[in-house]
């Protein structure tokens, strides 16, 4: 049996960090659950994207997880399969269903691990600038392995920067905590793959392991430590 492009986003996260426990493909919801959850989150939560989106609830010391994403998201990657390249045809989309699947992933080891708090805004940032952190690692394995070289250009990152982190809009929230949360993440998230890609490969799958292991405030202070010269300044904070 093929391998879906979701069970294979997911085997990758595992082999980088640590094995769920579950296949997160049985969390997929429809339209009409993500309608019910939706209301149910709150107002803010309104103003998610409506394109892809992760629920998370906290039940008898148990966590659940809904995944959903659009009809529009997956027609869009099955007519432009990433694994057959990617390109500004699908470049957003697969953005928004890696980031998903790594939302859920990380909130189910991190509960696995002892966190409770999922509904702190700490808890909120930190699956932010993961889900940024490694959707970059992921954009970056795709470009490699279409290269004859291995070997992922300058051009290239430029152009994987600008659809993960410049074309995003926090301002564009009318919620003012939704809109910190993404200026915040983004900006921390684009200083720290900058930082990786002057790591060689075995160095920079140590350095996210280590990452990952922090919580939210500790990724910070990480970041805003490292080398000024590897990182562009986070003026805008």
């Amino acid at each position: 049996m093929n391998e879906t492009l979701f069970s294979q986003i997911q085997k990758l996260f595992e082999r980088t960090y640590a094995q769920v426990g579950i296949n997160l493909e049985d969390c997929l919801i429809d339209r009409r659950r993500c309608r019910q959850l939706s209301i149910l989150a709150g107002r803010s939560a309104r103003e998610l994207s409506s394109l892809a989106r992760t629920f998370l609830r906290a039940a008898n010391d148990r966590l659940y997880v809904g995944i959903y994403y659009s009809r529009w998201l997956i027609e869009q990657l099955e007519r432009h399969d990433p694994r057959a390249g990617i390109s500004n045809h699908n470049i957003r989309s697969l953005i928004a269903f890696v980031e998903e699947i790594n939302h859920a992933l990380h909130a189910a080891l991190q509960f696995q691990s002892g966190a409770r708090e999922i509904d702190s805004e700490d808890f909120a940032r930190n699956l932010e600038l993961q889900a940024q952190v490694d959707t970059y690692l992921v954009l970056l394995l795709f470009v490699a392995f279409f290269r004859k070289t291995q070997r992922v250009s300058r051009n290239d990152r430029r152009w994987l920067r600008f659809h993960l982190f410049s074309r995003q809009c926090p301002n564009a929230f009318d919620d003012r905590n939704l809109s910190a949360r993404y200026l915040e993440t983004t900006c921390l998230a684009e200083s720290y793959t900058l930082y990786l890609d002057t790591l060689n490969a075995v160095r920079r799958v140590e350095e996210i392991r280590l990452f990952r292991s922090l919580d939210y405030s500790d990724k910070k202070n990480r970041i805003l430590a490292l080398p000024a010269a590897k990182i562009r300044p986070l003026l805008r904070f």
